[in-house]
């Protein structure tokens, strides 16, 4: 490591010291906790393991499982030995889960005994696995996790550089292929420095864990909480109840939402009489009805923001009540500019491009070369996204550009062009169209719009139905609509906006 380098192994080394005797980690599941000492002393332990097998700077480690401490662990021990972790939505089907792997080809893997007999059934497909090991103790089929812990002699940390990758966490679908963004360390320790400034982040803190760990917002906020030195509480499944229990129990602070989480934790504490005053910051991409009945409810502060895996989560932020509407302002340490579709800046007022340069930007896709060069064209990563800036310099989301449709139901990213896929494999259908809906559950549905081949019938729910059975049952339509014909432009291709304007 340089003069000048540091790692999310640097972290755990000085929150060891600064905050040793603090509690750093609380299983809700089955009541372990541990120390900051204590965490930096168990990830030792774990690194040394994972070097007994073989793991070396550079080589992947897929997980496929809950939110859990041993989860947790292994990004420090990946930190220490300098492997990247390759975390899976365990949400996806058995082959989209063995494509995420098999595309960045783990050396090892470690999943929940849940998740192991559907990867079983698929293993002879990753020929870069060595070993399968129980994510969590004995609890499955595969190694015990306990063999890793063992080693009283713990291995020297590895020469671990800021820029150097950390996690790969895939992206939705674009075109029909997810796409691994890798993310360094030096992306991590930026987006950790800006939640906790914008959100007032310290080691008094407590943050209740609910979001994935697979997912860059569940992770960053975990892990921006670990950095400031904050205990994180943490739960395997969100359960509206249950939260609101464990608020008012550990003095919760601070949480990550996407709709229902928030809705659904305020209704559970108003029924069960539960106390959640000590909740004084809550950020994500709540409805306004929520975010008023929050603050009215504790007096906290609502955050909003724009960012994307490959922003390391965050290109804006700021406080609801700053702009309703809008996305707060662009970050201290990245410059967002918006451009038109020959890369021209845009005045204040007009929407173009999201695009960002500064230390968030993510490393790049995994062994895509092309979709790189394309994304950083100009010395600038475009988002794909556009917005518009007012004239105060807060930042308005306005939408996705034609060639990035993408869905976010509940927060999970959905490209219309994966569903479409899927959908056009059944026989009854002649083509469709796949586009995003207000709903008032997830505040974006999804919605197939579909013209059915001559002679043939078929139930909404039975499409529904089909499609689940195919890819993750979060990305199946919630709503089915069949039409004569679909809307069609001059040269014969699908009217996207059409389709929109009139069935959305």
């Amino acid at each position: 490591m340089g003069l000048y380098d540091l790692s999310f192994y640097d972290v755990i080394q000085r929150n060891a010291t600064a905050f040793g005797s603090n509690l750093c980690w609380k299983e809700v599941d089955d009541g372990r906790h541990l120390t900051f000492s204590q965490f930096k002393d168990q990830v030792d332990i774990l690194a040394t393991g994972l070097a007994e097998i073989g793991i070396r700077k550079g080589d992947r480690i897929g997980v496929v499982g809950k939110n859990s401490l041993e989860f947790f662990m292994i990004y420090g021990a990946a930190a220490y030995l300098g492997a990247i972790v390759l975390p899976v939505n365990w949400r996806l089907s058995a082959d989209e889960m063995i494509f995420n792997l098999g595309d960045c080809t783990p050396a090892v893997v470690f999943a929940d005994e849940e998740f192991q007999e559907t990867l079983n059934t698929k293993k002879q497909k990753l020929t870069s696995v060595t070993a399968y090991y129980n994510l969590k103790g004995d609890n499955g089929a595969w190694l015990k996790h306990g063999s890793l812990m063992q080693s009283a002699h713990p291995v020297a940390p590895a020469d671990v550089a800021s820029s150097d990758g950390f996690v790969i966490i895939h992206t939705a679908a674009v075109a029909g292929r997810p796409r691994g963004a890798l993310v360094s360390h030096g992306n991590m320790l930026y987006a950790n420095l800006h939640f906790q400034y914008n959100m007032e982040l310290t080691h008094a803190d407590v943050h209740l864990n609910l979001l994935p760990l697979f997912h860059v917002g569940g992770l960053f906020l975990a892990s921006s909480s670990f950095h400031a030195g904050a205990a994180n509480i943490n739960i395997s499944k969100f359960e509206g109840a249950a939260a609101a229990e464990l608020i008012q129990e550990y003095k919760v602070s601070h949480f990550f939402d996407f709709p229902p989480i928030l809705e659904t934790v305020l209704t559970a504490a108003e029924n069960g009489g539960n106390d959640i005053g000590s909740l004084r910051a809550v950020i994500g991409l709540g409805t306004p009805e929520s975010i008023d009945r929050f603050q009215s409810a504790t007096g906290g502060f609502y955050y909003v923001m724009y960012g994307q895996t490959e922003t390391s989560c965050l290109a804006s932020i700021g406080k609801y009540s700053d702009r309703p509407g809008s996305a707060g302002k662009t970050i201290s340490l990245g410059n967002v500019r918006l451009v038109d579709e020959h890369d021209k800046v845009v005045t204040a007022g007009e929407v173009g491009e999201i695009t960002l340069k500064g230390p968030m930007v993510f490393k790049g896709y995994w062994g895509l070369d092309a979709d790189n060069e394309y994304t950083f064209r100009d010395g600038w990563h475009h988002t794909g996204d556009l917005g518009r800036f007012d004239a105060d310099g807060f930042l308005f989301y306005a939408g996705r550009k034609a060639e990035k449709e993408l869905i976010k139901p509940g927060g999970e990213n959905v490209y219309p062009a994966e569903v479409e896929k899927v959908i056009l494999q059944h026989p009854a259908v002649e083509q469709t169209v796949v586009i995003g809906v207000p709903d008032p559950k997830w505040k974006e549905g999804i919605k197939a719009v579909c013209q059915l081949r001559k002679g043939k019938t078929l139930e909404p729910q039975e499409l529904i139905d089909f499609v689940g059975e195919r890819i993750a049952r979060f990305k199946k339509p919630q709503y089915v609509q069949f039409v004569e014909t679909i809307p069609l432009k001059d040269d014969g291709a699908i009217n996207r906006e059409e389709v929109k304007s009139r069935y959305g």
